[in-house]
């Protein structure tokens, strides 16, 4: 999560909403990191999940990451979750938690509808509070 979390404070630093993501490999390595690029890139997808999802698949040659686990620091839109399913993640770490906008304990809740094509180990809460944190001063300097 520490990872995740400069990378976010990064993504903030672009004038990009402070979130970010790490994908893990079996063995606990960095396979790839990203925050999000969303105005840089001029791409609503450009979500820090979506980028290193992508990233970490595209070293492997695979579309698929079974054995890996993605570590990012806010609850994931429907749309990063829905990926997430696609991409196989074995395990979801999530830092805050995402009332309004989030996909998988809130709004859409991804993961349980029954024509998901996989549910990954979800923990959420983790580093909550300074995730939390990023994103309200990100928006109250924003005001």
């Amino acid at each position: 999560m520490r990872r995740a979390l400069a990378e976010a404070r990064a993504a903030a630093v672009r004038g990009e909403v402070p979130v970010g993501a790490v994908v893990l490999g079996p063995d606990g390595s960095v396979l790839a990191s990203a925050g999000n690029r969303v105005e840089e890139l001029a791409d609503p997808t450009a979500h820090a999940e979506l980028l290193a999802l992508r990233d970490a698949a595209a070293k492997r040659g695979e579309p698929r990451l079974p054995d890996c686990d993605l570590v990012v620091t806010l609850e994931p839109c429907p749309m990063c979750a829905a990926a997430i399913s696609l991409f196989r993640v074995r395990r979801l770490v999530f830092g805050a938690y995402d009332p309004k906008g989030g996909g998988v304990e809130h709004g859409a809740r991804i993961f349980s509808h029954p024509t998901c094509h996989h549910r990954p180990e979800v923990v959420g809460g983790v580093e909550e509070a300074e995730a939390a944190a990023l994103l309200r001063t990100f928006f109250a300097d924003r005001r």
